[in-house]
């Protein structure tokens, strides 16, 4: 068995941070540990966890996993889990480098042979919809996602939430299918009134209508309009999700690759919703290391519906680079009539351009969250 010889990470553009794992025989794996807003946090703790992984059997993937979470003591969390994400993404990498096939052989073959993907529109303060819409039709794209307001009060006027319906319509005027995002920013008291005003209009899905952390009102709030109520990126693991599924409060579950334990753990997240009657959809506007690996999961998954890509996201347009460009091959990301072909080649199937990674990692400084303030002076959720 070959030993793990080093575990690397790399800051860079716009917000990402990769990982590499080389073995002693010089087979190497790529991974994503990028968690928006805390780079520095999962930093450090890749420092510790690389001095504790060296010399470690590198095809032990699931010991490697279960000793970060079990022999840490202290589990879960977004810090934590996203920095296992990385290492554990690389391993599946390397092992099916090594061996020559794509990672979603080894997961049990696939599936299906194309994936529905879908892009963002709008940005953070959402705008000209209708103008990025036609834009993503001729991308190929069939399906989008859009904030479904701005910044929103705890209480706030009505009125504020018009917007949101009429940008909905807008957009499947045009011939596309769309997702809002409440993105956490409405409380119960707004939340309620925009998902039945939105309703009539038949989104794909209403994400994060409540945050996660509110479990009694997304149940609440979940049958009270028909709308497929999706969430799942800040729950960190399958003990996060389980509450959700038993609740039977979640139509779509989001679990995000670089957050929620990488490909070991979400392959259990989808088969546990699965036994729920619940979609996978996983939760990507990161890099293409993340991407592939949602992919080569994606392809193996009986329950999943439609991936989110970050191609052209509002928070790569700040930057020269997108989710292509750290890519040899930018084409395995190439969207036609709403999918993306499989990915075929060994591994995650893409070949990273190692040398840019490096140039680009020497002056790389984190990405800040943005701050969202309301008339008064308050913090709104971002």
């Amino acid at each position: 068995m070959v030993k793990i010889q080093s575990i690397e990470y790399f800051r860079v553009l716009p917000r990402w941070l990769f990982v590499k794992v080389t073995d002693e025989e010089g087979q190497y794996g790529w991974g994503e540990s990028t968690l928006e807003g805390h780079t520095e946090a999962i930093e450090g703790t890749l420092s510790a966890l690389s001095k504790r992984f060296q010399g470690y059997e590198a095809d032990d993937i699931e010991h490697i996993w279960q000793t970060a979470w079990r022999l840490g003591f202290y589990r879960g969390g977004p810090v934590f889990m996203s920095a296992i994400s990385g290492i554990d993404i690389a391993l599946w990498d390397l092992k099916g480098r090594r061996l020559g096939i794509p990672i979603h052989q080894l997961l049990g073959g696939k599936v299906r042979n194309k994936l529905s993907v879908y892009a963002w529109i709008g940005g953070d303060r959402p705008a000209d919809v209708e103008a990025a819409g036609k834009a993503r039709l001729e991308q190929g794209f069939k399906a989008v996602k859009m904030n479904a307001t701005e910044d929103v009060n705890w209480l706030d006027s009505p009125s504020v939430l018009e917007s949101s319906v009429e940008r909905l319509k807008r957009v499947k005027s045009i011939g596309l299918d769309a997702a809002l995002d409440f993105h956490g920013r409405l409380h119960k008291p707004m939340a309620k009134q925009l998902a039945k005003a939105l309703e009539p209009h038949h989104p794909l899905f209403l994400e994060e209508p409540l945050l996660s952390e509110h479990p009694e009102g997304i149940k609440h709030l979940s049958g009270l309009v028909s709308c497929p109520i999706a969430l799942g990126e800040r729950l960190y693991n399958r003990w996060d999700v389980k509450r959700f599924l038993e609740d039977g409060s979640v139509d779509v579950l989001q679990p995000d690759i670089s957050h929620c334990g990488g490909i070991s753990e979400l392959r259990r997240i989808a088969s546990m919703a699965e036994t729920y009657d619940v979609a996978i959809a996983p939760h990507c506007p990161l890099g293409p290391i993340a991407l592939a690996a949602c992919m080569q999961v994606d392809l193996s998954t009986p329950n999943f519906v439609i991936q989110e890509m970050s191609l052209g996201i509002h928070y790569n347009t700040d930057t020269e680079y997108d989710v292509t460009s750290y890519l040899k091959d930018p084409k395995v990301f190439d969207v036609k009539d709403g999918y993306v072909e499989a990915l075929t080649a060994p591994g995650l199937g893409i070949e990273v351009d190692e040398e840019m990674v490096r140039r680009v990692a020497k002056d790389a400084q984190p990405w800040v969250p943005k701050e969202f303030y309301g008339a008064d002076g308050g913090i709104r959720e971002w």
